[in-house]
């Protein structure tokens, strides 16, 4: 990898943010950490659980796509890209002496790369297929929090995420439509959707909250389905619920598309669009899911 000039630093908005941290160095193997602490998160989901718990990450990769994917928790200010996930600015790693690094098992293959810059935790939250997001989330918001010294931090996120499952699942018995199938996707474009099924944070937040989640078939590893818009048809009770971002384009090619319009969702007007919420994200994104499942469902009147 090709050094960074400082020019080249100053171009990517980064020189202040990296030259205005304090460099006292990783700590060395074994010794505890005590804060502040110099928290580099190579996860979008471990970073909004670090930004709720009061300790945001100094650096991540990609913080650009936060406001298309995430929203909030609001990405504090000063925060260094580090390009993508899999393969992160060493120099600026370097640059950077983080205290700790924390990541996911999606990037063990680079994990004894990143541990030659700081000591790096490991936390898993997507499982195999019939594994629980929202509960892995609660354990490795304890882990977290306990690695970076936030113990009592921890446990109110995890209070608060509880506290907003329930008052959503309230809002639904009140609306009377906790026994209604839902569909959440994505459109990838206008024949296809990624769908969330069992093993999604999406799917866990939808049980927790007393709703159906109308897709039955077996999901991946991160709890969804790639599958062409037809195949929706399965669950003619559904309401669809899809995320943005999509284009306006895919928009208006649905709109004229007669496989779309001959859905039974479609022609009851039970499809709804809920800004962005991570998919792969932890509690802070469930409980963004919950509350934009909130503000677009219990104020529909049922429909018999």
């Amino acid at each position: 990898m090709t050094p960074l000039s400082r020019r080249a630093l100053l171009r990517g908005g980064l020189a202040a943010g990296v030259l205005s941290l304090p460099l006292a160095g990783p700590a060395p193997a074994g010794t505890a950490l005590r804060p502040p602490f110099r928290v580099v998160a190579m996860d979008f989901g471990l970073a909004e659980t670090l930004i709720e718990i009061g300790l945001p990450p100094v650096a991540l990769p990609d913080p650009g796509g936060w406001a298309d994917w995430v929203v909030e928790p609001a990405l504090p200010p000063g925060i260094v890209n580090l390009g993508t996930d899999r393969e992160p600015n060493l120099e600026l790693l370097a640059a950077l002496k983080p205290d700790l690094i924390v990541t996911t098992p999606y990037l063990a293959a680079i994990r004894p790369l990143l541990e030659g810059f700081a000591p790096t935790r490991e936390f898993p939250v997507y499982a195999p297929p019939g594994g629980h997001p929202y509960a892995l989330s609660e354990a490795a918001t304890r882990s977290l929090g306990a690695a970076v010294g936030r113990t009592d931090e921890a446990e109110a996120l995890i209070a608060r995420a509880q506290a907003a499952m329930a008052q959503a699942g309230a809002g639904f018995v009140r609306a009377g439509i906790a026994d209604r199938p839902v569909l959440a996707v994505n459109f990838l474009d206008t024949r296809h959707v990624r769908v969330y099924g069992s093993g999604s944070l999406f799917g866990d937040v939808m049980e927790r909250t007393g709703l159906v989640n109308g897709w039955t078939r077996p999901s991946n590893y991160w709890g969804f389905s790639t599958v062409g818009i037809e195949e929706l048809a399965q669950s003619p009770a559904s309401s669809l619920l899809y995320l943005e971002p999509i284009s306006v384009d895919t928009l208006d090619r649905l709109a004229a598309s007669p496989l779309w319009n001959s859905l039974a969702f479609v022609k009851a007007g039970r499809v709804l669009r809920l800004p962005p919420v991570l998919m792969f994200g932890m509690l802070p994104s469930a409980m963004r899911f919950a509350g934009q499942l909130s503000r677009v469902l219990d104020r529909r009147p049922s429909d018999g």
